[in-house]
């Protein structure tokens, strides 16, 4: 009989892009993901982590792009 694992793994991560003028924009992203067959816990960490953070750099890159038109 398989293992039904419902292991879930969360990654949030921020970044407060300083304006000037004391103005400030503030980018989140988290995912919730599922543990997949064959992954530990850790690996899973690892995937959605790395998913996250590239995510978030291409916002953060996206958002400075416009601010400086």
């Amino acid at each position: 009989m398989e293992q039904n694992d419902e292991t879930k793994v969360s990654v949030t991560l921020g970044y407060t892009l300083n304006l000037g003028n004391f103005q400030s924009l503030r980018l989140d992203l988290g995912v919730v993901d599922s543990k997949r067959q064959g992954e530990t816990t850790n690996e899973a960490m690892e995937r959605v982590y790395g998913f996250v953070e590239a995510k978030l750099t291409e916002k953060i890159n996206e958002a400075k792009a416009e601010i400086a038109e």
